[in-house]
């Protein structure tokens, strides 16, 4: 039963953001500050109490690779396959349909399945994927779409081309700049990310096998038990309703590239890692779960439409809890 529950509570919570917003409790920009204390404090401590408090394997690191994986192909397919949209369009799809919520959303519902030990392998899947959600799928769409970081596309008076006017420089000290330029955003965009700074720690402490004292852990311990109350909070905090059929129609968009992609993977995870069925079923479930909360923040800077991402994580969240419980039972049918 409580496999059900704490993914409900969950939706509970971002219920009672977007409530409390409603009845003006909460600012309309009010999330921002959610957003400052949750990506740079809260999940940060809950990616180190988990590597405290629980031991990594590093051949799970394979699982890192696999997360990667899955988490770049998706923005790549969506940029390909979509060259006659519009780049307000195409990017909005680039963010939010590609990367996986793990840490605040994945952690408690895999627990509930499978124990506390499904944390491990979980938490090994999102060191792969927050190199995507955390800084990598913001540079692929901001570079691919020729969009300028800092700005907006509107404040960036960006029509309805499939990407921003672009004229590749032919003097020599003129490419020379634009790489720089390009390397300082990568650079700015990784490792401006406390999240990708902690998670790339955490890698070279288990490679080198330094064991986390129990001190930190004591201190990092609720800043993880925060870690989903906080984003879950946040996210009914900036959503809103689809304001216009356009709307809507990204919405269902963004749901029907992920649909796909999240059965591929999850079935991919299920018979082609080589490992046993607890760790494989954990991985095969992060590939079922919603939006990163990640993408809500690139697409507030990209689009100024936070809102419209945070209404998609939520009916994405429901359709994963859906998933994944389907999944859970399916697995255990085939001998999980």
């Amino acid at each position: 039963m409580s496999a059900i529950i704490q993914p409900i509570a969950l939706l509970l919570i971002i219920l009672a953001g977007y409530a409390f917003k409603r009845a003006k409790l909460f600012g309309q920009r009010d999330y921002r500050i959610m957003q400052t204390a949750i990506f740079n404090m809260v999940l940060p401590g809950a990616i180190v109490y988990s590597f405290a408090t629980n031991p990594h394997d590093t051949s799970l690191l394979w699982i890192s690779v696999f997360g990667f994986v899955v988490a770049f192909i998706p923005p790549v397919v969506i940029y390909l396959t979509t060259l006659r949209k519009p780049v307000a369009n195409r990017a909005f799809m680039m963010l939010n349909g590609s990367g996986f919520n793990v840490g605040c959303f994945c952690f408690p519902v895999v627990s509930a399945f499978l124990g506390t030990a499904a944390i491990v392998p979980a938490a090994m899947f999102d060191i792969g994927n927050c190199v995507m959600v955390a800084a990598g799928t913001n540079v692929m769409t901001q570079t691919l779409l020729h969009i300028q970081p800092g700005k907006t596309l509107t404040e960036q008076h960006a029509g309805q081309a499939p990407t921003l006017p672009y004229t590749k420089p032919k003097d020599k000290d003129a490419r020379r700049l634009a790489r720089k330029a390009l390397a300082r955003n990568i650079a700015k965009s990784f490792f401006g990310s406390v999240s990708f700074d902690t998670y790339a720690l955490m890698i070279i402490l288990t490679i080198a096998q330094v064991h986390i004292p129990d001190w930190i852990a004591t201190m990092t311990q609720p800043l993880s038990n925060a870690n989903s109350f906080c984003a879950m909070l946040m996210v009914g905090m900036l959503m809103d309703l689809p304001a216009s059929r356009s709307d809507v129609k990204e919405v269902l968009a963004v749901i029907g590239w992920r649909i796909p992609f999240a059965t591929l993977f999850c079935a991919a995870a299920w018979f082609l890692l080589p490992f046993s069925a607890s760790i494989r079923e954990a991985v095969a479930l992060c590939c079922l779960a919603p939006i990163a909360v990640f993408s809500t923040l690139f697409t507030d800077r990209v689009l100024g439409n936070a809102r419209l991402a945070g209404f998609s994580l939520t009916i994405t969240a429901v359709i994963s809890l859906a998933m994944m419980t389907g999944a859970h039972f399916l697995f255990a049918a085939l001998g999980a």
